[in-house]
């Protein structure tokens, strides 16, 4: 893997990692447990991961198509296509909590004896 595979590599992992603590952070804390995640929150990230895939991918081959003159490398295309698919998923994720779907569950609270 050369050094700039490497740092692409690294920057899809932060990504995606900072898409799941921006997505945790919008779900409260409680001594319930821990989160689980659910169906929709299921495809949520399979078509992160897939998006950020595609990216790996497409993006260096869709800069050469959109900017011609001006060649770019695949690091930096890579790495913007990344931070777009970051900055995509905070309006995703509003979308689904305004249609009622969470992406993380609390467990059900066990009911305490009287």
């Amino acid at each position: 893997m050369s050094s700039a595979d490497a740092v692409c590599a690294l920057a899809l992992v932060f990504v995606a990692g900072m898409v799941w603590l921006r997505t945790r952070l919008q779900y409260p804390r409680g001594s319930r447990g821990a989160l689980s995640l659910t169906r929709a929150g299921s495809a949520y990230f399979a078509a992160l991961l897939l998006l950020l895939g595609v990216g790996w991918f497409a993006s260096p081959a869709l800069a050469r198509h959109l900017t011609s003159s001006m060649p770019l490398s695949p690091t930096l295309t890579r790495i913007a296509w990344f931070l777009g698919a970051y900055y995509l998923f905070i309006p995703v994720h509003r979308v689904l909590r305004a249609q009622g779907l969470e992406v993380l569950r609390a467990p059900p609270e066990e009911p305490t004896a009287p």
